[in-house]
């Protein structure tokens, strides 16, 4: 007699538990996620979701009930074709895969919380671990090739076995929307440790006890401060005399470096452009160097003056705002969705 295994009977987390079912409301949801760390809390924590779309200031920020209200699309669209990349993970590695319950929490760290994207399968039917499924750009190839996996998705995976307990889990991503490339990760005790460790002390200071984490250098942290606030208008911060003028100091030593790095980088792309000449491609070797194509930014003006009749064919009224007339009219709303940015005077403290 064949015994029929239904997904609740697959539940094999030998170290965690179901929190919160998958069909939970948006706001349930939420409300656990900032309760503890889940597996893309990690990457950003430890400063390697990239630095352009998350940081440890987002995870904080998240945690305490301000999320970032723009998700990006990418991340949209890759939570849409999940579903895709497993059926294609199952069909290239023979291995089967289930959806999970809903968010699993820990056992012993009421903190540690994860939602895994599928469960993979044994012969058995029973849950060997998780599966992580990414979709990334064609230009990250590089990454996944002879069974690479980046370090981000490599810790959201660690994390997840590090939660539920198990001895091995998966990653398997869609790069450039045409190739499918998926490795098996085995769980390693030393990494592990350190992620419990390091997230622990992260999740006691800043989420526990509520002290902000110090300033970085992340993209996405400046995007994120730059609206973080409702700003009071012609209201003043009074900064401690000494750490204005050290920051101040700081930042001219910076900016001094900046202009001579950027010379510096403007010397070796010239030296570039001169030995490519006239031609599209340089190579070395029998492999491609470096490319110096008619692919930049379109010169409108240029065009314009010399090619009149066609300007005058392909110009096109588009919609605009009236932000002359907004920052009239409604001087408040005006100021709500303004950029905020930062300047430094050269006089000053």
């Amino acid at each position: 007699m064949t015994t029929i295994i239904e997904p609740a009977a697959r539940v094999e987390a030998p170290t965690a538990r179901l929190l919160l079912p998958a069909d939970a409301s948006r706001e349930e949801w939420e409300a656990t996620r900032r309760a503890g760390i889940g597996g893309s809390d990690v990457a950003a924590i430890l400063g390697l979701g990239g630095g352009k779309y998350t940081s440890p200031r987002h995870v904080f920020e998240a945690k305490h009930g301000r999320p970032d209200e723009v998700s990006s699309e990418a991340a949209e669209i890759g939570t849409e074709i999940e579903g895709f990349i497993a059926r294609m993970f199952t069909k290239r590695s023979g291995i089967p895969v289930v959806m999970p319950p809903g968010t699993l929490v820990n056992v012993n760290r009421s903190w540690m919380l994860a939602n895994v994207d599928r469960y993979a399968l044994d012969e058995t039917g029973q849950v060997s671990g998780p599966l992580e499924c990414k979709n990334r750009s064609a230009y990250q190839i590089d990454d996944w090739e002879d069974g690479k996996i980046p370090d981000a998705p490599a810790i959201q995976c660690h994390w997840y076995m590090a939660v539920g307990g198990w001895s091995h889990g998966y990653v398997a991503a869609l790069v450039g929307g045409n190739t499918i490339r998926w490795s098996r990760l085995e769980r390693d005790e030393e990494m592990i440790g350190y992620l419990v460790d390091y997230c622990g002390s992260w999740y006691q200071r800043h989420v526990v006890e509520g002290f902000e984490p110090p300033a970085d250098g992340y993209e996405a942290t400046t995007n994120l401060l730059a609206k973080l606030w409702s700003v009071k208008a012609q209201t003043i911060a009074e900064i401690d005399v000494v750490k204005a003028k050290e920051l101040r100091a700081r930042r001219a030593d910076l900016k001094e470096q900046e202009k001579a790095l950027a010379a510096d980088l403007r010397l070796v792309e010239n030296e570039m452009r001169l030995l490519t000449g006239e031609n599209e491609v340089a190579q070395a070797g029998g492999k491609a160097a470096w490319s110096w194509k008619a692919n930049g930014t379109f010169a409108s003006k240029k065009f314009r003056e010399a090619h009149p009749e066609l300007a005058a064919k392909y110009t096109h009224m588009v919609e605009a705002i009236d932000t002359e007339g907004l920052k009239v009219d409604h001087p408040e709303i005006y100021d709500e969705h303004r950029a905020r940015v930062l300047r430094v005077p050269a006089k000053g403290v």
